[in-house]
């Protein structure tokens, strides 16, 4: 029985491994001089770390397994995974034919997504009251997956290499998503989702706007615009709470003299609160 519960703590850690694996194994895809097929294996690679990734965690607390351990594990797989095998595949797709220029911004996003770990790691050990309804800043899977739909969706509707006219835009999606990674826009992680007619109802509705996609459009674009959505989900969600946030304070009663100098200098919980 003791020998069962330690193989139960080496199985979320084994999810968070092959996670790297396929991290791992899409910056092999991308070396040299990969062919447009290796580049959409690459994505694909990447896309499982994204569902391996999803399952640690999940794991650990099925079994009641959490370690600082794998927390810090999973960290490290995840600028692997989601920092530099993405920065490397969108590079190679996509920004290789602006020299420097698409070095740094493949690079940007591969720092950027290690800060926003770091900051992360942070504001987890701070929060002692459980999980939060909110992600500060984009997540940095969720930035990889929009990288990897951008290629599958090019790779389903066009295949070979990527126009000149495309790298620019690409090149600028790049770098939005690196920027909403270290920003303290806020989306929501969904753990506070419980079953229930209106959570069946937008399921639902997602699922059907899928279907319209892969029929109208192409199967290949479904990926992209789940991502596409989430990702304007969040932005549109953040400027109505800063506009509350703002309407609220300019309601409030001026404070007294006494309160100001309490309050001379703002709670980064109250900004990461609203922004």
């Amino acid at each position: 029985m003791v020998k069962l519960r330690k193989l139960m703590f080496v199985l979320p850690n084994l999810f968070t491994v092959t996670s790297i694996f396929c991290g791992f194994y899409a910056i092999t895809l991308c070396a040299g001089e990969a062919s447009p097929a290796q580049l959409y294996q690459a994505a694909l690679a990447i896309f499982f770390a994204i569902f391996f990734d999803g399952f640690d965690g999940r794991v650990a607390r099925l079994t009641k397994t959490q370690t600082q351990f794998g927390v810090e594990l999973d960290s490290l797989a995840d600028v692997v995974s989601f920092g530099v095998a993405p920065a490397m595949l969108v590079f190679k797709w996509a920004l290789q034919d602006l020299g420097f220029v698409g070095v740094f911004v493949a690079f940007a996003f591969a720092a950027c997504g290690a800060l926003r770990l770091a900051r992360f790691n942070v504001l987890a050990q701070r929060n002692n009251s459980g999980p939060s309804r909110f992600f500060i800043g984009l997540p940095i899977p969720l930035a990889a997956g929009m990288i990897v739909s951008m290629v599958i969706a090019h790779h389903g509707a066009k295949g070979g290499p990527v126009g000149a006219s495309a790298q620019l835009p690409i090149a600028i999606a790049v770098v939005l998503l690196a920027v909403l990674m270290v920003s303290t826009v806020r989306y929501r992680t969904f753990k506070d989702l419980q079953l229930s007619t209106k959570s069946a109802t937008a399921f639902m509705v997602v699922v059907a706007g899928g279907v319209v996609v892969a029929t109208q459009l192409h199967p290949a674009f479904v990926l992209l615009a789940y991502f596409s959505v989430y990702l304007a989900f969040g932005l549109v969600e953040s400027v109505f709470l800063l506009r509350r946030h703002l309407l609220a304070r300019k309601a409030a009663p001026a404070p007294s003299e006494s309160e100001e100098e309490e309050d001379e200098e703002p709670s980064d919980v109250d900004e990461q609160e609203y922004l």
